[in-house]
């Protein structure tokens, strides 16, 4: 991996809310030309995962969801809607803790975090149904699908990387990390380089995608901003492109349980 001096993120202007079914690939390339952005073959896309989800169909009305009595015991603890929590524990491996207003698991796809990653903020319009909005089933592959369908229609395929917003343990906040994607390094093992001062690296790993996820979503916000996509120019890099998974830190390796 090399550095960047120069890194342009802007996100897409006037992206039209999405409903399950819809063409993201297509309404990408769109709103690239909205914005003039002619788009080279090492910038990147950065999508908000709230709207591959609802492409996808991952919009769950709660009304449809029966607790089960593991999941009404764990949300009196959390106080927590217990359709909310049956929902939880099916997109989840197992649960780490609970307490008042949060549930810590380790999502079916690896992750740990905070609710299993569902959510109900920007999920539909004030008096609708109540609905959640589950992660991609397969957050890496849509990454690559949509890649592809902005390939066949620029004929360049950019990266893409798929983001949502984590908290991290000992920090406050949230910040935007990579769950899915494609056409560049996840994780870039700089083992073994030398430093400035010729001093060999022994340690150093480079979550690059999440940093891509990071900047952008300074571009994106986090409230009624309305602007799920970025696109990102100025980026370098060397290493093999990976899937998300290679930043999923090993069972064998969890230094807190």
């Amino acid at each position: 991996m090399t550095s960047s001096t120069t890194i342009k993120a802007t996100a897409l202007p006037d992206f039209p809310d999405v409903k399950a079914g819809d063409d993201l690939a297509a309404l990408i390339g769109e709103g690239l030309g909205r914005a003039n952005i002619e788009v080279a073959a090492r910038d990147v896309i950065v999508v908000a995962q709230k709207i591959v989800s609802k492409t996808e169909g991952r919009k769950i009305a709660l009304a449809d969801v029966k607790p089960s009595p593991r999941a009404t015991e764990i949300a009196a603890k959390a106080l927590k809607d217990p359709r909310l929590v049956e929902l939880i524990l099916s997109e989840s491996q197992n649960v780490l803790r609970v307490v008042p207003n949060v549930i810590v698991v380790r999502h079916r796809l690896g992750f740990v975090l905070a609710n299993a990653g569902i959510d109900r903020s920007n999920v539909g319009p004030p008096g609708g149904e109540e609905s959640a909005l589950l992660l991609p089933l397969d957050p890496d592959s849509s990454a690559a699908r949509i890649r592809d369908g902005i390939a066949a229609r620029l004929g360049v395929a950019p990266a893409v990387v798929i983001t949502d917003s984590f908290g991290r343990a000992w920090r406050l906040g949230t910040v935007n990390v990579a769950i899915g994607v494609a056409g560049l390094p996840a994780l870039v093992d700089r083992r073994g380089t030398l430093d400035r001062y010729g001093r060999t690296l022994e340690t150093t790993e480079v979550a690059f995608a999440d940093a891509v996820a990071a900047a952008a979503g300074l571009a994106m916000g986090e409230g009624a901003e309305g602007r799920p996509v970025v696109h990102m120019s100025g980026l370098e890099w060397s290493a093999p492109a990976q899937s998300a998974n290679a930043l999923i830190r090993p069972i064998a390796e969890d230094l807190f349980r």
